[in-house]
């Protein structure tokens, strides 16, 4: 099924963003593309183009900064391109106890993973709402699920997104406007390397980025309120369960599963 839309697809460039733009793409939708990866933007934009004929706006923009959000809003405000589809993809990860991580390390994660993800969900939606139309994708993780030392920023600002998604679709119960919360699972893409959870025993098996792309586009076309991928139906299984596991005996379990190899 061909698309008009345009879709705003942050962390663009690569892994599991790179892979949204090309399934929207093979839909006929244009992209805002957004990355600090400028290169990477200009390889994209010139396969889309090239390949689907669509349109690509691409904008190289670190998202730890604080403006960053409202910056992308205006800009293309200023350019007259309507948003259709806003995917929340861009994130990052970082193994290390809570205490012995710096306080920029964190605020970085904090600033890409909560604040840029809820400033654009804040600047985009009421668009949405007025014109009663348009589809929010966040994606958050499978962490968000449970407790996480060794990670404790990470997995809580992804506890933050899958909360945030919840909230918000509740809230729209009497719009056409729809928002959805991916939870993928260890996934094959440059972040593991980056945030040094390659190196952890959770991480020992990975899904594909097309595929998870894939399930998460779906899943926000759909409407749906959120979907797992990239999982085992026995993990996903293991997912539900956890509210009936002891806190305290879950926590070691992961506390061992994110020790570096």
């Amino acid at each position: 099924m061909k698309t008009s839309k345009t879709a705003l697809i942050t962390g663009a460039a690569g892994g599991i963003g790179s892979e949204f733009s090309k399934i929207h793409a093979e839909k006929g939708g244009d992209i805002v593309a957004i990355d600090m990866n400028s290169d990477g933007l200009a390889e994209l934009k010139d396969k889309l183009e090239f390949q689907y004929g669509i349109k690509v706006y691409t904008i190289t923009k670190d998202l730890t900064e604080i403006n960053a959000s409202k910056e992308i809003y205006e800009e293309l405000k200023n350019e007259g391109i309507e948003v259709n589809y806003l995917i929340n993809n861009a994130g990052f990860g970082g193994v290390g106890n809570f205490h012995e991580r710096t306080w920029e390390q964190d605020l970085a994660m904090i600033q890409v993973d909560v604040v840029a993800l809820t400033g654009l969900t804040k600047f985009f939606l009421p668009d949405f709402i007025k014109r009663d139309e348009g589809k929010v994708l966040n994606v958050s993780s499978t962490v968000s699920l449970i407790p996480g030392p060794g990670q404790a920023v990470y997995f809580a600002s992804k506890a933050f997104v899958t909360s945030l998604t919840r909230s918000i679709y509740g809230e729209l119960n009497d719009s056409s406007v729809t928002i959805t919360a991916l939870l993928p699972g260890p996934t094959e893409t440059g972040f593991g390397a980056h945030s040094g959870m390659e190196k952890t025993s959770i991480y020992n098996k990975t899904a594909s980025p097309a595929e998870v792309a894939r399930d998460g586009y779906d899943a926000m076309m759909e409407g749906e309120l959120e979907i797992i991928s990239g999982v085992s139906g026995m993990q996903k299984l293991e997912f539900k369960l956890v509210p009936f596991v002891p806190q305290k005996k879950l926590i070691e379990k992961i506390r061992k599963g994110q020790q570096t190899k």
